[in-house]
C-alpha cells in the first residue's frame, strides 16, 4: 500500500472519507494474480475496489448540502499517480455526486455489499428466477435470498466445499455429486469455473437456460451435441446498472433483503498485504473487509 495524490475536486463532485471497503474475490483476485483480461482502464499501478462506504466530508460549491451524508461508493477515478480500476479501496476518494448513494449508516461495514446485491439483482431481473445456483459464496447467497424475497420457489444451491454449506435459510445447499437432477429450467453459475460449463449444460431440461453470472478469465467452451439436444439457451449477466442499485437499496431498507452473515473478516487497511491472500485463499473467508478508519 502506498499514498497517491488526488485530482482536484471539480463541479458537482464530493469527497468521501472511506470507512470500509470490500475485497472482491472475482476481479480483484484476477488483478492480484495477474490474470485479469484486458479491460477498459487496465494498467498498473492501479487502485482496485468497487465496494466502499463512508462519509462525505467535502464537496464542490454546487454539492455542499451533501456534506455529512453516509454513502456507498462504487469505485472512483480520482488519482494523479495511479489508475482507478475500480478505484474504491482508498482512505479518501472524489466522485461525482450522483455516484455517492445515500445508505443507512447503521449497516456499517455491511453497506459494502450493495454492489454484489445489485449484481445479483441485475442477473435475476433480466430472466427467470434460478432453480439451481452454482456456488455458495456471497453472490450465490444473495441470489438465493433475492429469489426467496421475490416469492419464487427456493432454489437448490451447489457448492463443492462442504464447509460452505452452512448459512442457508429457506433453501438447501448440497454437493453436486449428491444431486441427480437433470431437468433444471434455469441454472445460475456464480462459480467463475469455465471448465464446468459442460456439466451445467448437462443438468438442463430441454429449452433450459444457463446464466453466467460470475467472471471468467478462461475461454468459455462446451461440446455442442448436448447443448443442441437440449436446445439450451446461454445468457451472460453483465455489470449492474444504477436502477439495480436503487432497487436493491429499497429492498434492504424495507427489510426484504438482509445482509447479515455475509462478512466474515475485517482487517485494518494497514494489514492489506495479509488480508488479500486470506480473502482469496481461505475457504472460510466469505468476504474480507478493509477498515480504513485508522489509516493515515
Amino acid at each position: 500500500m502506498r499514498k497517491t495524490a488526488l485530482k482536484a475536486m471539480g463541479s458537482g463532485e464530493v469527497m468521501v472519507e472511506i470507512h470500509f471497503s470490500g475485497i472482491s474475490t472475482g476481479t480483484e483476485k484476477l488483478l492480484w494474480t495477474g490474470k485479469m483480461p484486458d479491460f477498459p482502464g487496465m494498467g498498473y499501478p492501479l487502485v482496485p475496489g468497487y465496494e466502499s462506504v463512508g462519509r462525505i466530508i467535502g464537496a464542490a460549491d454546487d454539492a455542499q448540502e451533501r456534506i455529512g451524508e453516509w454513502v456507498f461508493v462504487p469505485g472512483a477515478s480520482c488519482y494523479q499517480e495511479a489508475r482507478g480500476l475500480f478505484g474504491g479501496s482508498a482512505r479518501t476518494v472524489i466522485v461525482a455526486s450522483p455516484r455517492a448513494l445515500p445508505v443507512s449508516e447503521h449497516l456499517a461495514e455491511q453497506g459494502i455489499l450493495y454492489a454484489l446485491a445489485a449484481t445479483a439483482l441485475h442477473a435475476i431481473a433480466h430472466g427467470e428466477s434460478p432453480e439451481l445456483i452454482v456456488g455458495h459464496g456471497v453472490l450465490g447467497r444473495l441470489l438465493a435470498r433475492l429469489t426467496i424475497a421475490a416469492g419464487a420457489p427456493a432454489p437448490t444451491v451447489w457448492d463443492t466445499n462442504r464447509s460452505r454449506h452452512d448459512g442457508a435459510t429457506g433453501y438447501a445447499v448440497i454437493h453436486p455429486d449428491d444431486d441427480d437432477r437433470h431437468d433444471y429450467g434455469h441454472i445460475y453459475d456464480v462459480s467463475g469455473d469455465a471448465g464446468s460449463i459442460e456439466t451445467f449444460i448437462s443438468r438442463l431440461k430441454k429449452g433450459g437456460e444457463l446464466v453466467l453470472a460470475g467472471f471468467y478469465d478462461q475461454p468459455i467452451h462446451f461440446a455442442f451435441p448436448p447443448a443442441f439436444q437440449r436446445e439450451a439457451r446461454l445468457r451472460i449477466a453483465a455489470e449492474w446498472q444504477s436502477d439495480d442499485l436503487a432497487s436493491v437499496s429499497a429492498l434492504i431498507d424495507s427489510g426484504a433483503l438482509g445482509l447479515s452473515g455475509l462478512i466474515t473478516s475485517i482487517e485494518p487497511a494497514a494489514h492489506a498485504e495479509a488480508a488479500y491472500p486470506q480473502a482469496f485463499n481461505d475457504p472460510e473467508c466469505l468476504k474480507m473487509v478493509l477498515d480504513w478508519r485508522e489509516c493515515e
